[in-house]
C-alpha cells in the first residue's frame, strides 16, 4: 500500500491536523508540534494530546512524523544557542512521545563561523546527549540538505559519518528529501543518478536506516545548492523522475511526505493525486 501524506498545519488545536490529513485522504502525515520559527514554546495540554491520539487512531494515520523546528541548530558555534538547541530538542522528543510519533526528523544544522569538521563534531556531541534521552520507540532521522551556505548534510557521507561516530545506534536513521538531493548534485531524475544515490546511502548509512522520503520537486538546476520546493512533476525532477522514485523496489514501501507549495487550497490535493497516478504506473526500473 502506498504510504502518502503531507506536512499538515497544526493551526488552532493540534488535533485539527489529523482532520486535515484525513480530508486529504492521507494515511501518514508530518507536523511541527509547535511554531517552527519561534524560540518561545507553548506546551501541549493533556486533553489535546488525548484527542490527537484518539483522532489519529480513528483516521488510521501511520506513521506519525514530527519535524523539528527551524530555530534549532545542532552544529552551531554559538555555545548558548547550541545548548539551547539540545535542550529544546530533548523537550520536543518528550512531546513527540506523548503524541505517539514514530519518527522525529531534524536538519543537522549550520557550521557558520566555524569549520565543516568542527560542525560535524558538534552534531555528534549534541546527538550523544539527545539520544540518551530519546524514547526507545522513536527514531531520530537526519535529513539531507541542498548544501546552501554552511548547512551540513548535502553529502550522504556526512550523514554516514555522524551515524558511524555515534556507534550506529538503532534509533538513528535518515530522511531523504528529493529536492535537496537534486540541488546538492544527485541527478535523481535519471535511473543512473537515482541508483548512484541509493548506492551511497547503502554504503555510508545503510539502506535499512532510510525511513522516510520528503517528496518534493524543485525549481532550481542540478547542483544549484538552492532549496525551493515545487509541485510534483512540474519542476526539474519531472514526472518520469518521480515515477521512478515512487516505484523503486527499495523505496516504494516507505512513507512519502509532500512538502510542496500551498498557495491555493487545491495544491495539496493536486500533488497527492499526481503521486497516486504515478504509483504502480508501468516503468522500466
Amino acid at each position: 500500500m502506498l504510504k502518502l501524506g503531507v506536512q499538515v498545519s497544526i493551526a488552532g488545536k493540534i488535533y485539527k491536523a489529523v482532520d486535515r490529513a484525513r480530508e486529504l485522504g492521507c494515511n501518514t502525515m508530518q507536523i511541527f508540534s509547535r511554531n517552527p520559527r519561534s524560540f518561545k514554546r507553548k506546551y501541549l495540554n493533556k486533553k489535546d494530546i488525548e484527542e490527537f491520539r484518539k483522532r489519529r487512531k480513528e483516521a488510521k494515520i501511520n506513521p506519525l512524523i514530527i519535524h523539528t523546528v527551524y530555530t534549532q541548530n545542532l552544529a552551531s558555534s554559538n555555545k548558548r544557542f547550541y545548548n539551547l538547541s539540545i535542550r529544546d530538542f530533548i523537550k520536543d522528543l518528550g512531546e513527540a512521545q506523548s503524541l505517539g510519533a514514530e519518527f522525529v526528523i531534524t536538519h543537522m544544522g549550520s557550521f557558520k563561523k566555524s569549520t565543516l569538521k568542527d560542525g560535524l563534531r558538534r552534531v555528534i556531541l549534541a546527538l550523544e546527549r539527545i539520544l540518551r534521552k530519546t524514547p526507545y520507540n522513536i527514531n531520530i532521522l537526519l535529513e539531507n540538505t541542498s548544501g546552501s551556505g554552511h548547512w551540513l548534510g548535502s553529502k550522504i557521507s556526512q550523514i554516514g559519518y555522524i551515524i558511524e561516530n555515534l556507534g550506529k545506534p538503532k534509533n538513528l536513521g535518515m530522511c531523504l528529501d528529493t529536492c535537496h538531493a537534486y540541488c546538492a548534485g544527485y541527478d535523481i531524475r535519471t535511473e543512473k543518478g537515482l541508483n548512484i544515490l541509493l548506492e551511497e546511502i547503502e554504503h555510508f548509512v545503510g539502506i535499512e536506516r532510510l525511513k522516510v522520503i520528503h517528496l518534493n520537486d524543485t525549481k532550481d538546476p542540478l547542483s544549484s545548492h538552492k532549496d525551493r520546493h515545487w509541485h510534483i512533476g512540474e519542476g526539474r525532477i519531472g514526472l518520469e523522475g518521480f515515477k521512478r522514485i515512487i516505484n523503486h523496489p527499495l523505496l516504494k514501501r516507505l512513507p512519502f511526505i509532500l512538502e510542496t507549495p500551498k498557495k491555493e487550497e487545491e495544491d495539496d490535493l493536486r500533488n497527492l493525486e499526481t503521486v497516486r497516478r504515478l504509483y504502480n504506473s508501468s516503468i522500466n526500473l
